[in-house]
Order: structure tokens, then sequence, then C-alpha cells
């Protein structure tokens, strides 16, 4: 996830519909109102231009002195992506300081082969902190694309400010990836966060574009993936898409996943979307695991190899400025809730349980731990799901706490409109934002994904009481989605038209809110120095359209040691080139 100058030992690899999405956003304005061919296929001008590496190449999870460098080879033209067919081969990394390889810092050797997708991911070590590296792969004489990428800064300096581009979301069936490619056209970034739904797990026609499901370009396979080769298959489309392709390697990816990376409101022992007829879940989970470690920049264990670990919560540094604690909260939460209110909010009493979490006991445990014992100024916490309460209306402990006890019909916050977020899991919640008020933790900024649109709200111990008698212990900030459908996709609405209704009415109920978009596709980026943290929201054009632009949306800020969010004036200058 060799000195400089010398040449590094070989790497080790292992050679051997969407109904919540929709439900919520449909439910919550009833309540409120009152074609990309795998490589077994034909190759394109730019796969050919790469031969053997037609899906192009990665890095992540940068470290001060390593970082995982990516690439999947086609040795064959019968070894095609899910496969399992063609040799077992070897390939040369090379890293370097300048794009024409002229001063070789770090290279070796990797061998794999079809048990692991002739995909290839190792820790290139031996560099040095907050710089930047070129690299590549070759193979039979010939070369891959040429990536870029940075390492982290020692964890001793004190940068003068780290910037990352936001992402999350993106269904290839509903849109173009737009957001990647204007992310990928800038040179002031530091790494990629991207907080879940790399892909999406539908067959053609299930959940794409709009109220009439408009398929923009077709999932393959075309069934749901439910397989190892299923899942393997997606990947490999959704790494030729060439926004994708040019992001990556443009910039290091820091990644966790969500929900579609495997299928729809996964949880521990199951999800909604795993249905009678598609064998075991454990075995399918094992399946969508396997392929993300073999497809993804992202240490999945204590090593690059495949399968020597699952757990992908954890700790990334750059220096003393910030942490970033990436989670996992699909792997060990609890059910949902099995209650569908109609049209909203959900009364279900079992969400307030304190035998039901979305971390798990394990995670929360190392959560809590890296808050507290972190000398680092910023607390950035990758966050795939919302954590800000979302009720109507949001009641005050005191009041909810003697009903609750006394007659165990109603949650204990308030009646939440997504049950699949942290408000379906208020003692997880409760206990996180309490361990930040009870040891004084400062500067926690949770960046979170999933919900399709944007919000920028305080987090209050108790919101039934916000802002005056329950002060804000932290900070969120959600990025909307690259493609997938929004609250105006789904009503066929004009947008900031229907939409405004429901942001006025969830603003008015919950006053920690302070900003809310449920129009818009785009992405986040997120600038920190030791003054502020500052989110700057960019919004993206049509997404049929191939070539649709980018602006500037809003800007939002928490000021060092405040925890609570306000408007900035504009979006932070763009720095020119490479750093």
């Amino acid at each position: 996830m060799t000195a400089p100058g010398t040449p590094a030992p070989a790497a080790d690899a292992a050679g051997t519909p969407d109904p919540s999405r929709r439900t919520v956003l449909r439910t919550a304005a009833v309540g409120a109102a009152g074609a990309v061919a795998v490589a077994a296929g034909p190759v394109g001008p730019a796969e050919a231009a790469s031969g053997y590496f037609r899906h192009g190449v990665a890095s992540g999870d940068p470290r001060p002195r390593r970082v995982i460098l990516w690439t999947r080879v086609t040795p064959t033209r019968a070894a095609t992506p899910g496969s399992g067919r063609g040799p077992r081969i070897q390939v040369r990394w090379q890293v370097a300081t300048d794009r024409a390889f002229r001063r070789i810092v770090a290279q070796g050797t990797v061998r794999t082969g079809p048990a692991r997708d002739h995909t290839v991911k190792l820790d290139a070590r031996g560099l040095r902190p907050d710089t930047a590296y070129f690299y590549r792969f070759s193979y039979r004489g010939r070369t891959s694309p040429v990536g870029r990428t940075r390492t982290a800064p020692a964890h001793g300096a004190l940068p003068k400010r780290v910037r990352f581009g936001v992402v999350s979301c993106a269904n290839l069936e509903a849109g173009y990836f737009h957001a990647y490619r204007h992310l990928a056209k800038r040179g002031d970034l530091d790494a990629i966060l991207h907080l879940g739904d790399y892909l999406y797990e539908n067959g053609v026609g299930e959940y794409a574009m709009g109220q009439r499901n408009v398929v923009v370009r077709p999932h393959r396979p075309r069934h749901e993936m439910v397989t190892l080769r299923d899942y393997r298959q997606r990947h490999a489309q959704y790494k030729q898409d060439p926004d994708l392709r040019a992001l990556h390697a443009r910039h290091p990816f820091i990644v966790t996943w969500d929900d579609h990376e495997l299928t729809n409101d996964t949880w521990a022992a199951g999800a909604e979307n795993h249905n009678p007829g598609e064998g075991r879940f454990r075995a399918r989970r094992a399946a969508a695991f396997r392929a993300y470690d073999e497809w993804m920049p992202v240490r999945m264990g204590p090593r690059t190899r495949v399968g020597d670990g699952y757990r992908l919560y954890r700790r990334l540094r750059y220096g003393r400025l910030l942490d970033i604690a990436m989670l996992d909260l699909r792997t060990y939460r609890s059910q949902q809730s099995r209650l569908t209110p109609t049209p909203i909010p959900n009364p279900d009493p079992i969400l307030s349980r304190p035998d039901r979490t979305i971390t798990g006991a394990a995670q929360m445990r190392w959560l809590k731990r890296v808050l507290r014992r972190s000398r680092a100024q910023w607390k950035i916490v990758g966050n795939p799901v919302m954590i800000a309460p979302i009720l109507f209306p949001p009641l005050p402990n005191e009041i909810t706490g003697p009903v609750t006890d006394l007659i165990g019909l109603l949650p204990a916050d308030g009646l939440p409109y997504n049950a699949d977020q942290w408000d379906g899991y208020t003692a997880d919640r409760s206990e996180l934002l309490r361990h930040l008020a009870d040891h004084g933790i400062t500067d926690t900024v949770f960046v979170t994904g999933d919900i399709h649109s944007a919000w920028v709200s305080d987090l209050p111990v108790d919101a039934g009481t916000y802002p005056l008698r329950s002060r804000s212990v932290a900070t969120e900030m959600v990025c909307t989605s690259v493609t997938s459908n929004n609250l105006k996709d789904i009503l066929g609405a004009p947008p900031r038209s229907a939409s405004l209704v429901v942001e006025a009415a969830i603003q008015t109920l919950n006053r920690h809110v302070r900003y809310l978009d449920f129009d818009s596709h785009g992405y986040g980026v997120l600038d920190i120095t030791p003054q502020r943290t500052q989110m700057d929201y960019f919004v993206t054009g049509a997404r049929q359209q191939r070539r649709a632009g980018s602006r500037w949306s809003t800007s939002w800020q928490t000021l060092a040691g405040t925890q609570r969010v306000r408007a900035a004036s504009g979006p932070v200058p763009t720095r020119r080139g490479d750093r």
C-alpha cells in the first residue's frame, strides 16, 4: 500500500437496482413536502497502444517511504479477466524521479498468473517522504503507461497543506465519469479519497440513469455479479474507463468500500440484494473481497499479498498535520432495520439497542484509540455512510431516554429517515461522539460518501438540544455522487425545484445541518492547513454527455479548534504543476 539509487529486491505478490437509495430519497421528498467492452472483446486504440497493459496503472496507500503500485497484464488473448487462463509470468517494475526514467530509484520483478487474475500489486520501498515519483511496468519488451504517485510526508514533518480529491458512488451505467476526468487534470492533489461504491453490482438496466433507468454504458457481464469471475470482469470493465484510468495514473488512491463493491445494503451475514438462487452469501462475499484485493491499489493485510488479510480499516499519516482513519462500515455491522416506513420516518425501536453495531467492537476500539492517541492536529475519518443525525424531529435525550426505557417503542434519538446510515446504529454513534467529548479530542472531520448528495454538518452530542444546550464535537462533509442517481434524477424534476422543499424541511428540523444539495453530481477537493480544513464542492454537467464540464459550487470550512462549520468565500487556489 533498496535505498534510493539502488535496485530494490523482487516484490512479493501472490502468484499462486438500488432500492435503498431510491426509497430513501423518494420517501424523504414525500415526508418533507407533506458500452465499454471487457478485454475479451476487440481492443480500442488506447488499449492497443498499451499492449499487454490494457487496464492501466494505479498507486495507493502512500506512506512516507513506500507506496503500492498496481497494474494488470494480459499476456495472451485468452487470458481475459476472470477467465482463469494464461501462463504464470514475470513483470518488471521501475520507479523514477523523472518521467523519462533517467533517474531510477527503485526497481524489481514480480510474478503473477491466473490465480490472481494476472494482476500485479507490490509495495515499492526505499522512497523519500513527500516526493513525487513516476512508475511503470514492462513485460516482453512492452511498457505500460507511465503513472505518477506521491509519498506521504515524514511522520515528524508539519506540511503547510495537504490536498485531496474526494469522490464516491460511480455507476458506469448511469453516465460518464466527469468527476474523474476533471480531477485527473489537477496537478495539485496529494491523493484521491474514494469513499466507496467504486463500482456497482447490478445487471444491465437494473439501476441506470434516472426514472427510466436509461443505460448510458452497459455493464459487463450483463447479469448481476455474484461469482469471482463476475467480480473480476466488472472490475476490469471499470478499469478500462478512460477517465478512471487517467485519474489512477495521475494520483495515488486511498480507498474504502461501501456496499455495491459486494451488493446493496450489505451487513455482516447478508445483504438486501442477496437473493435465493445466488448461492451462499459468505462465498459471494469472499469472491468480492478477493477481486477487490486483486484489482485495487490497497493494503488489505500486513503485506500486499492477495489473501493475506481482509481488514480494510486502517490509519494513514500525513506528518503532524493530519491522520486519516479509513473505516469499513459493512463487514462487521448488524443487520439493518427491516421496517420500511411509508413515507418516513423509521420508528423501529431496535435502532437504539446497545447490542447493535455498525463498526463492530474491534473496529470501534481501534477508532477510539486512533482518535485519542493521535498527535496530529487534524483527525480525518474516511466514513462510507453519513454519521450526522437526520431525524424527524431530533428529540432531546432527556425526553426520549425515559420514554424509551419505559415502553421501548421508539428510537432513542428520534425518528431517522435512513437507517442504513449511522442513524440506524445510534448506540455506536453516541459512544463515538461522547468519546470525543469526554477526552477533549478536537479537530475531527468526517469525510463521507454514499448518499448521492452534498451535506455539511456540525456533529452535536445531542442533536435535539443543539445549538442552545449541546455543543458540536466534530464536523462532517459529505461529497455527492460521481454518477449515481440523486433526488432530482429519481423524481424527474428540474434542478433546484422540488428538491428545495426537501432541503429546507430537513434543515429546519435538523439545525446542525448547515448545507444540503440533493440535485448535483460532482466531486470535492479537501484542503487541510494548520489553520482550517476546507471542502470545495464542484458540480459536473450532464451525465450522458461524454465531455461535460465542471464548475465550482460552494466551499465550507472548519477552523482549528472550533468543531463547527462555516461557509468559505471561495475555493482554494489551484497550484500549478507537479509538486
